[in-house]
């Protein structure tokens, strides 16, 4: 459920010189509209779904600095293919995860709280709280960054939890256990078994 608000958030791609909360604003109703008029998406059409996904969140995500933030302190001990390796299977994993949770976004609602930002800044937080009737409101915060002119999400906290600090607790026992290869080999596994 709260993956699907994600990916709905960032949905298309990124454009230089909007603000982020613009963009934020901007693209998530783009998104809610195209799931509410699309009746397979919202009878969870798979590959159209993906097809969303990979159209429209996709760009506006660091798959890389996600990646470096959950692996932490292990980082700078892959080595570039498993750095590779890491960042692909991290990526399928998230999109597997906004994958299976976007048809049903059209149920919720989602306010944006006032943006504030340091002129200037190239890293910033869009605040948000997303509700569904019945239930309490919840928020979610998408931490962005300035690269080469373009906002890019590179944490989510789901009310105040950061995505990337839960995946680096997992991260960490898995390189404790097994090395970097045995992290990669779990991600692996992971998406086969979500795969099917």
């Amino acid at each position: 459920m709260l993956a699907a608000l994600v990916a709905v958030l960032l949905a298309s791609p990124a454009r230089a010189q909007v603000a982020p909360d613009v963009l934020a604003r901007n693209t998530t109703n783009e998104v809610l509209r195209i799931v509410k008029q699309d009746k397979d998406i919202k009878n969870g059409n798979n590959a159209k779904i993906l097809s969303l996904v990979e159209q429209k969140v996709l760009p506006n995500f660091d798959f890389e600095h996600m990646t470096q933030l959950a692996v932490g302190k292990n980082w700078p001990r892959a080595t570039a293919e498993q750095k590779q390796a890491l960042v692909n299977e991290f990526r399928t994993m998230l999109v597997r995860t906004y994958s299976s949770a976007i048809s049903s976004v059209a149920d919720y609602r989602i306010d944006f709280k006032p943006f504030k930002a340091a002129p200037g800044a190239d890293e910033v937080t869009v605040n948000t709280e997303v509700s569904k009737p019945g239930a309490p409101p919840i928020p979610i915060d998408y931490r962005m960054e300035k690269r080469t002119g373009d906002w890019k999400v590179f944490d989510v906290l789901v009310d105040n939890v950061s995505l990337v600090t839960v995946y680096r607790n997992s991260f960490n026992s898995e390189v404790r256990k097994n090395g970097i290869d045995g992290l990669v080999a779990a991600l692996q596994r992971r998406n086969r078994a979500t795969a099917n």
